[in-house]
């Protein structure tokens, strides 16, 4: 969540990433791609703000010309175009690890997945898959086999949105709940990957780049995934629902087989891990941040606790908060005073124009000083049945914020504690938010992975969050002079 009149509902933070290759399901790919046309580059032009805005903008300065630099290098090697300035590269401010591309020549990638890679290399292999996706006209493709004609549809293509879908509690409700994203969802085939996968490892190779790259930062990503469930106590697997992309561990083997033979052997891991150092390293305050089962938004000033059981993701506009009884959103709307009707709306844009969702009643009532407000409303979901609550607080006369949570039908106390837990903070609380950066350091004689390890401004997993954020095995071990990746908070 950032700016609170900038604050919309997004389905969460997908965790996995799209890297690229060039095995196409349906013959074979040209090793040259026809120019952006002027309709692509118009599609994109106008859909680059949107997504800029949606992943917490575009960020700048060292970090930034960095990437663009490596992602202009990468992309010219498609045959798009042959002129740097054909192409916008952007690090945008998400705590996710994601990359995507839209047509037109506009790659991103958000700066934690930046933080977890590991050489030059690497990062020119992520920015390469999704230029093969742009090349291969993945977009187009998906846009014309679901029948959606708008440039959000070609957004929801590349972009991750993670959808209502665990135990189909959210079939019935997941269009609408995406449409506070603005973001249509489009999944990227699995061929489509495989393909963008290849590609990408050719641009490495024309770019004298180690093409065994792919592989490696497929195995980081494959990795933080097992490391993320198993610290919000969920499956390792990301189900099918969570991502646009197909699970990375499943791709690691097949990238490092298509990279045998390849040429390249750049790798430019000492000038990559100095122009990172510094970087932020998970929530920006200004948008918010997750620690343990509480989320604390110093700027908008307010506190709450997710239900035992339950995962948080942290947008770059919303907080979600996912288990297996229920799923829940916070996000805001436009506040006239009224918390009855400010309810009331919220239900009706749930329930669209094919849904005629009214709650069986609103009740008032008060909530650590706040007003609040909320109701229940029950709807048919297939074969069964789900309850949607909405909870609103007033916090000032012109700004409200709510909950909105599905649930089975008659379980829609789980997240009462929740409910109950929001609060205003006070400044102290505010101004005790310190954000964490990555610091790269050298290895000295007598350090271990667990003495380097304990500095991670973490107080779970330390050995291995340091492992997963360094590419380093079970039974890897450091040597003096070897540079390294931690966490601080940065004072």
């Amino acid at each position: 969540m950032k700016k609170l009149s900038k604050i919309k509902l997004m389905c969460g933070a997908a965790l996995a990433l799209g890297l690229s290759g060039c095995m196409g399901a349906g013959g074979d790919i040209p090793s040259a791609s026809a120019p952006i046309a002027q309709d692509e580059a118009k599609m994109g032009a106008e859909a680059h703000p949107k997504l800029l805005a949606e992943f917490g903008g575009a960020m700048t300065g060292p970090y930034a010309a960095y990437v663009e630099q490596v992602g202009k290098n990468i992309a010219v090697q498609s045959g798009l175009s042959g002129a740097r300035d054909s192409f916008t590269v952007s690090l945008v401010n998400s705590p996710v690890h994601n990359a995507f591309a839209i047509p037109g020549g506009y790659i991103y990638s958000t700066r934690q997945l930046v933080a977890l890679m590991n050489n030059e290399a690497e990062l020119a292999a992520v920015l390469g898959h999704e230029v093969g996706h742009v090349a291969a006209r993945h977009a187009q493709r998906r846009q014309q086999t679901s029948q959606r004609n708008s440039i959000l549809g070609v957004l929801g293509a590349i972009a991750s949105n993670v959808l209502l879908g665990d135990s189909g509690l959210g079939n019935t409700l997941s269009n609408a709940f995406q449409q506070g994203s603005q973001l249509l969802t489009l999944k990227f085939s699995r061929s489509q990957e495989l393909e963008a996968d290849v590609l990408g490892i050719e641009y490495l190779s024309r770019a004298g780049y180690d093409p065994m790259a792919m592989s490696t930062v497929l195995r980081s990503l494959a990795l933080q995934n097992s490391l993320d469930a198993q610290i919000q106590g969920r499956n390792a697997t990301i189900p099918e629902w969570a991502s646009t992309h197909p699970d990375p561990a499943s791709r690691v083997t097949t990238a490092a087989q298509k990279a045998q033979g390849v040429q390249g052997s750049v790798v430019n891991r000492d000038t990559f891990l100095s122009r990172i150092d510094g970087i932020l390293y998970g929530d920006d305050p200004e948008q918010g941040v997750v620690e343990g089962q509480n989320f604390i938004h110093p700027d908008l000033g307010f506190k709450f606790t997710a239900p035992n059981g339950f995962y948080m993701t942290n947008g770059t506009r919303a907080v979600s908060v996912n288990g297996q009884s229920g799923q829940a959103q916070l996000t805001l709307a436009p506040y006239s005073g009224n918390l009855e009707n400010y309810v009331r709306q919220a239900f009706q844009r749930i329930g669209g124009e094919q849904q005629q969702l009214q709650p069986s009643s609103i009740r008032r009532t008060t909530v650590n000083g706040l007003p609040a407000a909320y109701g229940t409303a029950r709807l048919n979901n297939g074969s069964s049945q789900v309850d949607v609550t909405v909870f609103a607080y007033e916090f000032a006369k012109d700004r409200a914020y709510h909950f909105q949570a599905v649930t089975q039908a008659g379980s829609a106390n789980v997240f009462n504690s929740m409910y109950q837990s929001m609060r205003p903070i006070t400044s102290a609380e505010a101004s005790s938010v310190i954000p964490r950066r990555l610091d790269v350091v050298t290895v000295q004689r007598g350090d271990t992975v667990a003495s380097l390890a304990r500095r991670m401004a973490y107080d779970n997993a330390q050995e291995a969050r340091f492992r997963v954020l360094n590419g380093l095995g079970s039974t890897d071990t450091l040597q003096a002079g070897q540079k390294v990746k931690i966490v601080v908070r940065a004072r």
